[in-house]
């Protein structure tokens, strides 16, 4: 089945097509019972390969444009190597190369996958490094945010005026390589300089609110709002109310809620694995590249001692009009239009 997508309209996807049978009660057994899902699972599920070669037939498109390489350019690799004339196009963005390239398993795919791909894009330039270092040999066509771009009238419908804001926004995520618990506890030990704020944790996954509800004691004095599940509306009223964001992560690309803190007039304070995000933030200008063992001095300087308002109107009146939806699409189009051209 195909259908339109919403954002991108001229764009149809075939949907409907991984599962054999959507059975009743799959997401309660897949959270609950993951092992008797995963053995479900190996039977209900198609073969990717095989249905991507059907459609492939079916189509017969002029690029085959693979969005993730783990997940997306892995089950279709033996595929693509007997279609040598269809260009391949791979995006990759987060932890894609980063993290797995230190990874036997991961590094054995991503060798295995970039000497097969004709057209690159990234969201920072740190994973074109990688890429080239790991056996790509294509055409770069540039980085992009994962995003897509942004819609910046939405966000300044949310945005208050930054002097009036009183909200640390706390991106909630814990996990494999998120440390949103040690953000949260140096937080507490300055509760007597967030007198004046509120900290929302959002998106905040199960460790992070199991934490939170057995060390109660650590929070004591200071204004905290839990948020798990959010939908992106919500993400922009809370990004146009807050001060400061913080998202430390261990392995990341460039992150979308660091963009849209950025777009939204909020200072980021941000993780900085492999030099990504220095592509965008500078230190103590227009935000903050945070180090686990420092992070507590760099929020009491973020909070006491820097002027950001020179870094502030760098974001809006620099960064900002490049993250805009309608500036990425027009650049996408192009990259597109030259390799139509080959």
């Amino acid at each position: 089945m195909s259908t339109p997508v919403e954002r991108i309209h001229w764009v149809k996807q075939k949907t409907a097509w991984k599962l054999r049978w959507n059975y009743p009660g799959r997401i309660f057994v897949k959270s609950k019972i993951p092992k008797i899902y995963h053995w479900i699972q190996s039977i209900n599920e198609r073969n990717t390969a095989k249905v991507f070669e059907e459609y492939l037939n079916e189509i017969k498109p002029d690029v085959v444009h693979s969005f993730a390489l783990h997940i997306s350019c892995k089950p279709i690799v033996e595929v693509m190597k007997r279609y040598k004339k269809v260009k391949w196009i791979y995006s990759s963005w987060g932890s894609d190369l980063y993290a797995r390239r230190e990874n036997i398993n991961g590094k054995k795919v991503i060798e295995q996958v970039l000497p097969l791909i004709d057209y690159l894009f990234t969201d920072c330039n740190r994973d074109y490094e990688i890429a080239k270092q790991h056996g790509f040999q294509g055409s770069f066509l540039g980085v992009f945010p994962g995003g897509g771009g942004y819609d910046v009238k939405m966000f300044k419908l949310n945005a208050i005026p930054f002097e009036n804001r009183k909200i640390i926004l706390v991106k909630g995520y814990q996990g494999k390589h998120g440390k949103c618990i040690e953000v949260l506890n140096i937080l507490a030990l300055i509760k007597k300089d967030l007198l004046n704020y509120q900290v929302v944790v959002f998106g905040a996954d199960n460790e992070v609110v199991t934490h939170i509800k057995e060390e109660l004691f650590l929070y004591d004095g200071l204004d905290i709002l839990i948020k798990e599940r959010i939908n992106h509306q919500e993400v922009l009223a809370l990004m146009g109310a807050a001060k400061f964001y913080i998202g430390y992560s261990e392995s990341d690309g460039i992150p979308n809620t660091l963009l849209e803190a950025i777009v939204a007039g909020c200072i980021p304070l941000q993780s900085n694995p492999g030099g990504a995000t220095a592509e965008v933030i500078t230190d103590k200008f227009n935000g903050i590249l945070l180090e686990l063992d420092q992070m507590k001095n760099q929020i009491l300087e973020a909070l006491h001692t820097i002027d950001f308002s020179k870094g502030l109107k760098f974001n809006e009146e620099v960064l900002t009009p490049k993250l805009t939806f309608d500036f990425i699409k027009t650049k996408v189009c192009i990259a597109y239009k030259e390799i139509i051209k080959v």
